[in-house]
């Protein structure tokens, strides 16, 4: 935990008591501050109840007694209107921030010059947050990590000069964190996300843009234009500045370069340094780490964990040994030359997209309760599917996508038991050399069969596990 000490004496309104709300509320009275908290939930409020946190009706509080409103990061601040807490806080000139604000005013007021990482960004955050984590951890370095992945920030360990916080951080939780200041900043890129929630492109982009704008070094993908355009404001800024990409040579900063070799394409991370380009990491034969998306993850981590001193080669090393997120291009194990990727947080189409690029022979399941488009933009991806098998409620629409294409091979196979079975005997027989891919990427929701995409990609592992041969990843 975090005690937030530099709020001894306050009093403080919490709304939002899920698990980052009830992390904070024990870390600001662990501090001394004087919570009041509440959550539209009464499950919620009776677990905080029972944890010795005051409960109290918000609603109908005096909020002139309030210092601050801390407000959870799944509540509206601005969109589609500002929740009831926002608007009593405002009437009565109480400021409205986050655990994240909180983490950076006791850094701060405590440790101002304890390492912290941040990472933002529409795609890949979450893989390199951990990726980084785990360099940094290889490397030696005493790591917390947390934020938008796994723990909540205020129950990590307080900042140190000895110790590094590695933060992944929503938009949510930016626009609640005016003194985020990272030691290192990344932004990864930028795609329309989240929109119901921060109005328009611009202003979403606006709020991902501060967390590098603060930082003492930003390291900014450049594959978009409007994440290249933050590049350049950096740039004109006179402050540090590190330009990453997964696909394309860069004068200066850190890429990916994809090469041939004996047939087989791979991977080089390359920093410019001064005009000097050098090879610093080969992701070749890194499963966890396939794909372009991952090569600017791979670039991203790189230039973070060479910000604060790491050398080429313990991070090349660090590379080598990462073992991937659960659900996310996950290789769970082989076959002989079948591989089995559980990719089952791919929920829509542009995810799947990432999936479908990193193989050639690809045997795909796919189906559940469809996103808007259906996989209608995947259709050039098309040719590296040799089969695919269809789950759920988006069987008739992406049978139809199918049919009208011409080009996919495919089955009805209803279940996730039945797809898996069909697919693994499929591959296995499929001729040829190089590894073939059995791919559960559902371009999909689960709720139509699973309650989420963790029990759906736990329910993928389990039922390979369970296929005679079935070797998992990692063993010899």
């Amino acid at each position: 935990m975090t005690p937030i000490t530099c709020f001894a004496g306050r009093r403080v309104a919490l709304f939002g008591l899920g698990g980052s709300g009830l992390a904070t509320a024990r870390a600001l009275i662990a501090g001394g501050a004087q919570v009041e908290a509440y959550d539209d939930n009464a499950t919620s409020r009776d677990r905080a109840a029972g944890e010795g946190i005051a409960v109290v009706d918000l609603a109908a509080a005096d909020w002139s007694r309030f210092d601050s409103l801390i407000l959870a990061p799944g509540v509206p601040l601005t969109h589609p209107a500002p929740h009831w807490t926002v608007e009593k806080a405002k009437a009565a000139g109480v400021e409205v921030i986050g655990d994240i604000e909180l983490f950076f005013r006791q850094r701060a007021a405590t440790e101002p010059a304890a390492p912290v990482v941040c990472i933002t960004g529409t795609n890949g955050k979450s893989t390199t947050t951990a990726l980084v984590a785990h360099v940094l951890r290889q490397a030696g370095r005493d790591v917390q990590m947390g934020g938008n992945i796994g723990t909540a920030v205020l129950a990590l360990e307080p900042p140190s000069a000895s110790r590094v916080h590695v933060i992944e951080c929503s938009s949510y939780q930016i626009d609640l964190a005016p003194s985020l200041a990272p030691s290192v900043g990344i932004q990864m890129n930028l795609t329309p996300d989240h929109l119901d929630r921060h109005g328009t492109f611009e202003a979403y982009g606006a709020i991902k843009e501060r967390l590098v704008s603060a930082a003492d070094v930003a390291v900014i993908g450049v594959d978009d234009e409007p994440s290249k355009q933050m590049a350049r404001r950096r740039a004109a800024s006179g402050r540090k500045l590190v330009r990453i990409s997964g696909e394309q040579p860069l004068d200066d900063g850190v890429f990916a370069g994809v090469t041939a070799n004996a047939g087989t394409l791979e991977t080089r991370i390359v920093q410019v340094l001064d005009g000097k380009p050098r090879i610093v990491a080969n992701l070749a034969g890194i499963g966890s780490l396939r794909g372009s998306h991952n090569a600017q993850n791979a670039a991203a981590a790189f230039a973070a964990c060479f910000a604060l001193g790491l050398t080429a080669e313990q991070i090349a090393a660090g590379f080598a040994s990462y073992p991937g997120l659960a659900h996310r291009m996950e290789e769970i194990g082989r076959i002989g030359r079948v591989v089995f990727i559980n990719d089952s947080k791919a929920t829509n189409a542009d995810s799947t997209e990432k999936a479908l690029t990193s193989f050639r022979d690809i045997f795909w399941i796919l189906g559940g309760k469809a996103k808007e488009g259906g996989i209608e933009s995947l259709r050039r991806y098309f040719p590296n599917i040799a089969r695919a098998y269809l789950i759920g409620a988006a069987s008739d629409l992406f049978a139809a996508t199918f049919d009208d294409d011409g080009r996919v091979a495919y089955e009805r196979s209803g279940t996730l038991e039945v797809a898996l079975a069909s697919a693994a005997r499929d591959a296995l027989a499929h001729p040829g050399q190089g590894d073939i891919a059995v791919l559960l990427s559902p371009a999909c929701a689960s709720f139509d069969q699973f309650p989420n995409f963790e029990v759906r990609g736990d329910a993928f592992r389990a039922l390979a596990k369970a296929l005679p041969g079935f070797r998992p990843a990692g063993t010899a």
